[in-house]
């Protein structure tokens, strides 16, 4: 009896030692199903480059900047000046042959070869690209192929599982998996554009994955796989997939035009910090501030200037101003949306007809004096900028700052030597004269705002004032 009881006992403790694990698996998720549905229409995109076109156009790998390295397996081993090979991946969006997959998977190629997981292979067409999403969209001549369905709405939340299908260093339909890690990330590009609202994984993601689904549970894209953020060229668990609402938006465009149109609003724009939250009279840092805004573009028309803040735009909050350009560049060209702003401390709502991205955003603004003075209170030695600088810098009038005392209202804020003061508060700064009347009606112990240039480049600061 001793020895049974002691069995008993024995099967009870191993299996009460087992029910968290048996636990754990009941409830991870199941991946077999979409493997199996989902591959068929996965492609391994294969591309030819010429050689001298890749040497001035497509860096190396090695070349390329590490915390944004596209993802391209490179074939070396032939001659100069011949053709050589890239792999990437994509995926089928229609049963007629329509493939998506990166931009840069395809960019410059002299020809693009589609290969599907049951060997065959066709000789595809670029329908159109689109840089500034890195989206491209292919065709191949082939009726009945199996296809993807994208999901119609891009609501993923952080910590959801998600799956990948590709091709990492020519390893056909690998599969890996993961969760989201973040929405909406930032990555500006070279120029810097800021048109996508990333979607961030821990999926493993590696050279060949680039242009591969994003798959959710339920079988659906939810993105298209773009970029890595890497030290080693391999995966360490931070990856970029391009959202499908933009993936809807782009290949759309791709298909009937052959070319992607954006929203416009023709405004430079930055973040409000704490400072420049108190100063505008915000309760916390929210929104796009309007450093900057083009005469002819179709913000300045609407009547937006300066100095607003954007909190949100056609409905959508604005939490920071990254935001803006995801939200702005969704939006069809000519189509009239509500802008909601924040101006002298009061809330607004503007109408604004959304022009085209291609339009012509360059501006520039009238000229203007000169003569000594100083910022008082700010602790700021000033003179009034040049007739030639004005000119170099496209602005009307200004300060410009000579000096700054330390440990004054101005050099806490952040203001050096060589900015150009254009406006205090919501008083226009057009000389050094002005700035020393603006500055000496400023209330002891509040916040203001102060728009300057510096090196060119506009921007807002916020100054905190002493008692």
């Amino acid at each position: 009896m001793k020895v049974i009881h002691r069995v008993v006992n024995s099967t009870l403790l191993s299996l009460a030692l087992m029910a968290p694990a048996l636990l754990l698996a009941a409830n991870l998720p199941e991946f077999r199903e979409i493997v199996k549905e989902s591959s068929p229409a996965v492609v391994k995109i294969i591309v030819e480059h010429d050689a001298r076109s890749m040497g001035q156009g497509q860096p190396s790998p090695e070349q390329m900047p590490e915390y944004l390295r596209r993802f391209f397996e490179f074939r070396g081993g032939q001659p100069p000046q011949q053709q050589e090979m890239a792999m990437g991946s994509g995926f089928v969006i229609s049963s007629d042959g329509y493939i998506v997959t990166n931009n840069h998977v395809v960019d410059g190629a002299s020809s693009v070869l589609v290969r599907l997981i049951d060997r065959r292979e066709f000789e595809a067409e670029v329908v159109g690209t689109d840089p500034r999403s890195d989206l491209a969209l292919l065709r191949v001549d082939a009726r009945d192929l199996p296809a993807l369905t994208l999901a119609r709405s891009g609501d993923l939340e952080v910590g959801e599982w998600v799956l990948a299908i590709g091709s990492p260093f020519g390893l056909d339909y690998s599969v890996t998996a993961g969760i989201v890690s973040a929405m909406g990330r930032s990555l500006p590009t070279e120029r810097n554009e800021n048109y996508v609202p990333f979607i961030q994984t821990d999926v493993a993601i590696n050279p060949g994955n680039s242009g591969g689904p994003l798959f959710n549970l339920d079988g659906e894209v939810v993105g298209v796989n773009s970029q890595i953020v890497t030290r080693s060229g391999g995966s360490i668990g931070l990856s970029f997939a391009i959202p499908v609402s933009v993936v809807h938006n782009v290949i759309e465009q791709l298909k009937a035009e052959g070319r992607v149109t954006r929203g416009w609003l023709g405004v430079t724009i930055q973040d409000v910090d704490k400072n420049l939250a108190e100063s505008f009279g915000l309760k916390r840092p929210r929104g796009a501030l309007v450093v900057d805004a083009a005469s002819d573009g179709p913000a300045a028309r609407a009547g937006l200037q300066a100095g607003d803040i954007i909190i949100t735009f056609d409905g959508h909050d604005i939490p920071a101003s990254a935001d803006l350009p995801h939200v702005v560049g969704l939006v069809a060209p000519n189509s009239v949306v509500p802008v909601e702003i924040v101006r002298d401390q009061r809330r607004k709502t503007i109408d604004v007809t959304v022009g085209g991205l291609d339009a012509d955003d360059s501006y520039s603004l009238s000229s203007g004096g000169s003569v000594d003075g100083q910022g008082g209170p700010l602790g700021l030695v000033v003179e009034t900028a040049s007739a030639d600088l004005l000119e170099r810098w496209g602005i009307s009038g200004g300060a410009l700052v000579r000096e700054v005392v330390p440990d004054s209202v101005a050099a806490k804020a952040g203001v050096i030597p060589g900015d150009v003061i254009t406006l205090l508060g919501s008083t226009p700064v057009k000389s050094a004269d002005a700035l020393a009347e603006a500055a000496a009606s400023l209330p002891a112990g509040g916040s203001v705002p102060m728009r300057l240039i510096r090196r060119g480049s506009p921007m807002f600061i916020g100054l905190k004032l002493e008692d």
